[in-house]
């Protein structure tokens, strides 16, 4: 009997390009561990896909493949692109399908998606291109609708590339110019300042269509007051599994990454980011490809309870299907 042949696409044209390639690494080693036939292909910055260092079309990179392992994060990975691409071609993938997939990577348009469901998230407002005309009056009206402090970030991004803390609304004004400089919409929101928690999925597991993984407690060092892009991948942060958290905020957690997951039409696996602050769960955004780095929350959550990172590629693998 053949081996499956598995083709992993990594690397990408977003801001996460090192991250992917991290994680395409531990996919492909475990892989072959696990006997599987490994086409290793790589997205350069410029969007051309690599075999071996030749560019070829994604049609001819995926022609004797079985499945693919979608092993990028962020923009053309997590946005819908490389989806599109193998639902075009018939073939499984790894992940969620391309709508789902690009609904979720609008952090704008998933907090919509989610209004009729009660979840609690930080207020929040999308900039624009036509409203940085005014921005003493965009100041003003933000100041009077939520603060006083807040979060600048990206509509569509990951591992808190661009995000801009600022401390008070006489900053604000400064924090929105320099945002729209390099991004045409963005989204500000009130900082919810208390503990920081994400929550992983995966379906198909252990006779459970949805099974909720223990929250991990999310804790930055003390030279940071947030999880930023730089600590999420030295060690410098402390991750706690399972997190610290009351029966009851654990429960509201598990809730809400179920409800996220399922309403968004996410499947395969997902992981959910939040802030408790007093008791309260406030949802953030959701990761529907989430890393797989030695450094990387779901492998650890996996971990908690006695699944390998080796068993969840495996798994990963055999639950993929053709959308």
């Amino acid at each position: 009997m053949l081996a499956t042949r598995v083709a992993v696409v990594r690397g990408g044209p977003s801001s996460e390009y090192e991250v992917s390639m991290s994680t395409g690494t531990g996919v492909i080693d475990a892989l072959k561990k696990l006997g599987y036939t490994v086409s290793d292909i790589t997205v350069s910055k410029k969007g051309e896909w690599l075999v071996n260092g030749l560019v070829k079309k994604p049609e001819q990179a995926l022609m004797t493949t079985d499945v693919v392992f979608i092993a990028m994060h962020g923009a053309y990975g997590e946005d819908g692109t490389v989806q599109r691409i193998c639902e075009r071609l018939h073939i499984p993938f790894t992940g969620s399908n391309s709508f789902p997939s690009s609904l979720a990577f609008n952090k704008d348009n998933t907090k919509r998606a989610l209004l009729p469901h009660n979840i609690k998230t930080p207020k929040h407002v999308k900039i624009t291109d036509k409203m940085i005309d005014d921005i003493e009056g965009l100041t003003y009206l933000i100041k009077n609708s939520f603060g006083p402090e807040y979060v600048l970030k990206p509509i569509s991004s990951g591992s808190s590339h661009g995000i801009i803390m600022v401390d008070g609304s006489s900053a604000l004004g400064n924090a929105i110019a320099q945002m729209a400089e390099t991004d045409g919409e963005f989204m500000i929101e009130e900082r919810i300042r208390g503990r920081e928690a994400t929550c992983a999925l995966l379906e198909n597991f252990r006779d459970q269509a949805l099974y909720v993984l223990p929250a991990i407690e999310i804790i930055p060092p003390d030279t940071h007051d947030f999880f930023a892009a730089d600590v999420k991948y030295n060690g410098a942060t402390t991750e706690l599994v399972p997190g610290r958290f009351s029966f009851t905020e654990k429960s509201a957690i598990a809730d809400v990454a179920s409800i996220v997951h399922t309403v968004l039409g996410l499947t395969q696996y997902s992981r959910s980011d939040f802030m408790i602050r007093d008791g309260e769960v406030f949802f953030l955004e959701v990761n529907t490809l989430p890393g797989l780095t030695p450094q990387s929350l779901f492998p650890k959550a996996a971990e908690a309870v006695g699944l390998s990172f080796n068993g969840l590629i495996d798994h990963l693998v055999k639950t993929a299907r053709v959308y």
